[in-house]
């Protein structure tokens, strides 16, 4: 194995001295990222890197090098950080190399997930790009002798702006020579009138190679040796193993059966015969008696919450109350829900003794470093992880339990160990979005102006439940936060799900408004507008209702069409979705999707559009279908026959609009879309027919109820 450099949180910075000699020659600057400062002591409490946590380099061939921790997953980041690089520096965007994700090339970060790279990785990285186009031209100017502001830098070299033919490559600048810069913020990047790069589309930089089957996964890796690893699940979470026979398994050639407390494994060199082994295991186990089901979660919630924290409050909510003429309360239940990745949670380790080379399907390659290292029992510098493409995470890629197996049955057996999850592992063994119940009560004084709102979220968390609207009487209060309190508030693990939170909170917030606009007999869009002070949230309404072709009634007008707005990882979201819906069977049809999203200076509009189309699709699925159902511990959904996601027949016609913004900071561009879903699609089968679903997902069966009770 080469050398390593010890760059995690425990060691404050790199030693210089080990940079400096396993690092080449060229120009390095040094930055720190926006997003670190959010993580700082998170770490098993050590402080995390003061200095710099990513680093530049320009050096041989005039190559611009960018090393961090933060990874690709299908989000296009790949694309966009380089597309920022090449405008701040100048240079051709084939010229730039994003190293990402390998712990022993790239500084310490904490991972990649909300929506955080670009908007707050995004600005260090142009600073950088701006300060070391700046010390390149204040060499160029020792070199052509000449004034720096008589210089201008164009595709990697510099030259003397009246005499062109004088000039200098960056390669030529940096070549054989090492130069030091730390990010200081006296540079100021460019303004968009000089951009040639960014904020404008460009197909994505990892596209051939994922269409050609040329991508790397971490399900491709293959070592010497290495062992296919399958493993016993218990048939329930808290179930305790009674009895076990491995004997069937056993007598299979080349096959390892490891049993090391509750971990029990079987281990081939072929993944076929790990599968078959697996079901020769014979084993029994001890199930707790299930006190919680699909749906008595939510009383089970309620009853468990705790006292409230206050988020937002403004007025008084015993005159708002006293003011109103007409006062609605509203309860809204949103289920578990599966990250269901394409890609399953897989890691391959290869431990010989004294370090360790791991590579993982994870959004968090260093965190992944020192679980491998707990496992191992090695300092965290002993352990790499190498991150190769990731099959999609929508935060369920963040605790790697994958990670931890694999290096436990690589330190059993001695071999390098791939373990990858089947689909029903991921079923069983990632965590869910949680289930969560929002209350509303709402009402509208004698103007039909919505003068009261008492928002409370149970175990949902708080994102998303900002307060926007123009609201005199108000408060929003919190019971249990994503994680819930304690153990045994839910009878599996729950954690992120994209967009965290915001899709729940958004479905009952936007639906309660909709509710409202009725109530007053005013248009939904019209009655939104006139309760909104923010200009970026009215501007997006007012987008996508251009693009539809909305017109102004009250609901239910029967057309069945409805919108939603909000607000994620500071990007301001209006969506409009039309439906068909069955009365009959209660199936509900998306015909159309019109969604317009503010997200200041968006770097890669085509990369922008095909964000917001997936989690367009990926909203399908919340909204409609999606749900785990269980009975305690035992999951009833453990593949895509039952549990179904969006399918291509699925598909409305999806149009986009990205309010360009170019003065502002750029902004998260990979949640927001999805969490205006839900509501839209609600609200569309008021529209319809007159129903109101207060459960997600809006199944047909539920759809039919809603009917029964509108008449």
């Amino acid at each position: 194995m080469s050398e390593r450099l010890d760059i995690s949180p425990h060691t404050v910075s790199i030693s210089r001295r080990d940079f400096l000699r396993l690092s080449a020659t060229g120009l390095i600057v040094f930055f720190t990222t926006g997003d670190l400062a959010l993580f700082t002591g998170e770490v098993d409490s050590a402080p995390l890197p003061s200095d710099f946590n990513a680093f530049l380099r320009i050096g041989e061939k005039g190559v611009v090098q960018c090393f961090t921790g933060k990874i690709e997953m299908g989000q296009g980041v790949v694309t966009s950080l380089a597309q920022m690089l090449a405008d701040e520096l100048d240079v051709a965007f084939e010229q730039i190399e994003m190293v990402m994700g390998d712990t022993d090339l790239c500084p310490y970060d904490r991972g990649t997930y909300g929506s955080l790279t670009t908007r707050s990785f995004g600005p260090a990285l142009r600073q950088a790009g701006a300060e070391a186009r700046a010390v390149l031209l204040e060499l160029a100017a020792e070199h052509l002798d000449a004034a720096v502001d008589d210089l201008e830098a164009e595709q990697g070299e510099i030259f003397i702006r009246k005499r062109p033919q004088r000039r200098v490559s960056y390669q030529e600048l940096t070549e054989g020579t090492r130069i030091e810069h730390y990010v200081s913020g006296t540079v100021q990047p460019k303004s968009p009138g000089e951009f040639k790069v960014m904020n404008r589309s460009r197909l994505r930089a990892d596209a051939l190679e994922k269409v050609t089957g040329k991508a790397e996964y971490a399900a491709d890796i293959r070592l010497p040796d290495m062992l296919c690893a399958r493993i016993l699940r218990p048939p329930a979470h808290g179930a305790t193993l009674r009895t076990l026979d491995t004997s069937g398994a056993e007598a299979i050639p080349g096959v390892r059966v490891v049993h090391d407390g509750e971990l029990v494994a079987v281990l081939h060199q072929k993944w076929d015969m790990a599968d078959f082994a697996l079901q020769r295991i014979r084993a029994t186990f001890d199930e707790p008696e299930p006190h919680v089901d699909t749906d008595s979660i939510f009383a089970h919630l309620l009853e468990v919450a705790p006292s409230p924290s206050t988020l937002a409050a403004g007025g008084s909510l015993v005159e708002g109350e006293r003011q109103s003429q007409t006062v609605v309360e509203s309860t809204y239940h949103d289920g578990y829900v599966a990250h269901a990745p394409m890609e399953p949670h897989t890691a391959t380790v290869h431990y010989d003794g004294d370090s360790a080379t791991v590579w993982p399907s994870s959004q968090t390659p260093f965190p992944a470093r020192d679980e491998a290292a707990r496992t191992l029992g090695l300092p965290p510098g002993k352990v790499r992880v190498i991150s190769p493409y990731l099959g999609g995470g929508f935060g369920g890629k963040t605790r790697n339990l994958q990670v931890q197996e694999a290096a436990r049955l690589a330190k059993l057996t001695g071999k390098p160990v791939q373990v990858a999850w089947s689909r029903e592992d991921e079923f069983f063994h990632d965590s869910f979005r949680p289930a969560a119940v929002i209350k509303i009560r709402s009402g509208l004084d004698k103007n039909r102006y919505l003068n009261f709102w008492d928002y409370h979220v149970y175990f949902a968390g708080d994102r998303g439940a900002e307060q926007f609207y123009d609201i005199a009487h108000h408060r929003t209060s919190s019971h249990g936060g994503i994680w819930g309190v304690s153990s045994g508030i839910h009878p599996f693990a729950v954690g992120a799900w994209r967009a965290p939170a915001n899709n729940t909170n958004t479905f009952a917030r936007e639906s309660q408004i909709d509710i409202m606009a009725a109530q007053a007999g005013i248009d939904p869009l019209d009655f939104r507008l006139s309760h909104l002070q923010n200009r970026s949230l009215k501007g997006v309404l007012a987008a996508a209702a251009k693009q539809f072709g909305w017109k102004a009634s009250p609901a239910p007008s029967g057309l069945g069409r409805g919108l939603a707005c909000g607000v994620d990882a500071g990007t301001w979201v209006a969506t409009v979705a039309e439906v068909e819906v069955d009365k009959t069977s209660g199936a509900v049809k998306v015909t159309r999707v019109v969604c317009a999203q503010d997200m200041g200076l968006c770097v890669n509009p085509e990369g922008a559009a095909i964000q917001m189309e997936g989690c367009i699709t990926m909203g399908l699925g919340y909204a409609l279908s999606e749900e785990i159902r269980f009975s305690g511990g035992a999951i009833h959904d453990n593949n895509f026959d039952t549990y179904e996601i969006p399918r291509f027949s699925w598909l409305p016609k999806i149009e986009t609009v990205i309010v360009d913004n170019v003065d502002s900071p750029s902004q998260g561009g990979g949640e927001p879309a999805i969490i205006t879903m839900g509501a839209a699609i609600a609200n569309a089968i008021f529209d319809a027919c007159g129903a109101r679903c207060y459960r997600l997902p809006m199944t047909p069966a539920r759809v039919k109820a809603a009917l029964a009770v509108s008449g």
